[in-house]
């Protein structure tokens, strides 16, 4: 057992799973907002180019389409975090711990 591994109860967490989760969880909040951005400037910088007002309406759907997507995607993952700790925090018995064990492994 290494230092930096995270022990929840009688498991432990190594090391290298507990920054590949803690990337992954990172890489949701900073990945979406970047790739809506290069994304959305390339959909209005194509309706902003086209000379038909219908490939221009096109581009503007295809834009609030990505928008929507990256929004629901992004409160899915806040979602589940936030369902995960209220249940967490339940008096259930056999889930002491469960609440500071998820934190330890997302804030890793």
């Amino acid at each position: 057992m290494f230092v930096l591994d995270i022990m929840c109860g009688n498991v432990t967490i190594p090391d290298s799973v507990a920054n590949i989760v803690s990337m992954v969880i990172k890489a949701f909040y900073i990945g979406i907002p970047i790739l809506l951005i290069i994304w959305g400037m390339l959909d209005l910088g194509k309706a902003v180019v086209c000379q038909k007002e219908d490939e221009i309406k096109k581009h503007q759907k295809m834009f609030f389409r990505r928008l929507i997507s990256a929004i629901l995607v992004f409160f899915i993952a806040v979602a589940v975090a936030f369902v995960i700790k209220v249940l967490a925090g339940a008096d259930v018995p056999g889930t002491q711990g469960i609440s500071e064990c998820i934190e330890q492994l997302v804030d890793y």
